[in-house]
C-alpha cells in the first residue's frame, strides 16, 4: 500500500472519528443505493454510499460502485467529503473531493489505482427518501468521468 493511500485512510478514520458529537445542516446520516455510468470504461454500475455528519454544511460521504465492464472486473471504492453549498434555500447542491481507489482485474492481472475525487450534486432533502443525482470526476493515472444517481434513506 503507498503513503498516499495510507495516509488518506488514516485522514478518512480521524473524520469518521469524530462525528459522534458534530452535526451537519442535514443532522442526520443517510444511507442508499445508487446506479453509476462510468464513462471511460463504458460501463454501468450499483453501488451504495452512506453520508455522516461531520459539521455544519459537512458531510462524510463514502461509497462503493461495482462496474460491469465486458471482461474482468472494475471496482471504485470513494472515502469522500461532501459539502452542501449555500443557505437552507439551496442546501440541495453541493460539491466535494477525496480519494478513490479502483480495482480492475482481467484475466487473473489485476491493478490498483487511487486517485483525487472532485464532484457536483443535487439532492432533494425532503422527506425520508432523498433522490440525488451528481457527476464525478477521478484525477488518476487512468483520470474518469461518471455521473451517479439514487436515493438516500434517513437513518
Amino acid at each position: 500500500m503507498t503513503n498516499r493511500i495510507r495516509a488518506a485512510l488514516v485522514a478518512a478514520v480521524l473524520v469518521v472519528g469524530t462525528t459522534a458529537s458534530a452535526q451537519a445542516q442535514t443532522h442526520r446520516s443517510h444511507f442508499g443505493p445508487r446506479l453509476s455510468y462510468n464513462f471511460d470504461a463504458k460501463a454501468v454500475g450499483i453501488g451504495a454510499q452512506l453520508s455522516v455528519p461531520v459539521a455544519h454544511h459537512l458531510e462524510f460521504y463514502p461509497s462503493l460502485d461495482v462496474f460491469f465492464v465486458d471482461a474482468g472486473s472494475l471496482l471504485g471504492i470513494n472515502a469522500d467529503i461532501k459539502y452542501r453549498v449555500g443557505k437552507a434555500d439551496i442546501s440541495w447542491l453541493y460539491v466535494g473531493t477525496g480519494l478513490n481507489i479502483s480495482r480492475r482485474s482481467v484475466e487473473g492481472l489485476s491493478h490498483s489505482d487511487a486517485g483525487l475525487n472532485l464532484f457536483l450534486g443535487a439532492e432533494s432533502l425532503k422527506g425520508k427518501v432523498h433522490p440525488f443525482g451528481e457527476m464525478r470526476f477521478t484525477v488518476a493515472d487512468g483520470s474518469t468521468a461518471a455521473l451517479a444517481a439514487g436515493l438516500n434513506f434517513t437513518l
